[in-house]
């Protein structure tokens, strides 16, 4: 049996070999994710050509997310945060990574600190004229996302709920409250939702998950998320396989309280 709701997972040194990227595919990894934020383009166009190749052989089609890293800075209580002086949301890092996503074919593309639908749009015309235009997925990841949350989700594709960097501007305890309220505009637009951040983090040194992580990751399904998402876990952990399966088991049970709520996928 395989949940309806998706598993995310980022592809990094722990997950690059065909072998493990099988294994994560057969214990029901849905999407690959590339952070940007890391790796060069020659390891990126690795990645991708090694997901293709793995998911044509067992007849899959894993969707692969570019995740553009925005006008990210180290430091901070997460380990990076928005440049305070930023000028653009669209830096020409993201510009020369965009180019290479779109000769390569991504899927879907992540846009880091989106603050408006403005920053959405700008992004999707960058996109005509690069000459290939993808779905966007908006992380929200700033209070004033939050503030605009509407019209965000009205600009873009999907939403994503990336709470690390939120937590940089919404005090960590509303951080919860915030999502849900995510979630909930996200289900009530009919837009897909992905939550995402830290959700079995322990894992990346240990091979079984705390109760709070399993915790965390059932009230994503049950409050209504399509997507939940692996990050360090599966880029640079030690168990990026069993992470997935245990992920998978975790998401599967908590869709036995859903009933036939409706699923939005990627």
């Amino acid at each position: 049996m395989h949940s309806r709701a998706q598993i995310v997972a980022t592809i990094g040194p722990a997950s690059k070999s065909p072998a493990v990227l099988k294994k994560m595919m057969q214990s029901q990894m849905d999407v690959a994710r590339l952070n940007f934020s890391h790796g060069t383009h020659a390891e990126h166009a690795h990645y991708i050509h090694t997901i293709r190749a793995v998911a044509k052989k067992l007849r899959k089609h894993i969707p692969i997310i570019q995740d553009l890293s925005g006008p990210r800075v180290t430091g901070g209580r997460s380990g990076h945060h928005i440049a305070k002086h930023h000028n653009h949301i669209i830096t020409p890092k993201d510009i020369d990574d965009l180019v290479f996503g779109m000769a390569h074919n991504v899927d879907h593309v992540a846009m880091s600190y989106v603050g408006s639908a403005d920053d959405v749009r700008q992004l999707r015309n960058l996109m005509y004229h690069i000459g290939a235009v993808k779905p966007i997925i908006a992380k929200i990841e700033r209070k004033q996302a939050v503030d605009n949350l509407a019209s965000i989700i009205r600009a873009a594709d999907a939403i994503m709920v990336a709470r690390g960097d939120l937590a940089n501007e919404v005090p960590i305890e509303e951080i919860p409250f915030v999502e849900a309220h995510i979630i909930r505009q996200c289900k009530n637009a009919g837009k897909p939702v992905i939550t995402a951040t830290q959700m079995m983090l322990s894992m990346v040194t240990n091979p079984m998950p705390t109760r709070a992580e399993a915790t965390d990751v059932a009230y994503a399904i049950t409050s209504g998320s399509d997507a939940v998402m692996l990050s360090e876990e599966t880029a640079i952990g030690k168990y990026p396989v069993a992470v997935v399966a245990t992920m998978e088991r975790i998401v599967l049970a908590a869709e036995k309280h859903l009933g036939k709520a409706k699923i939005n996928s990627l």
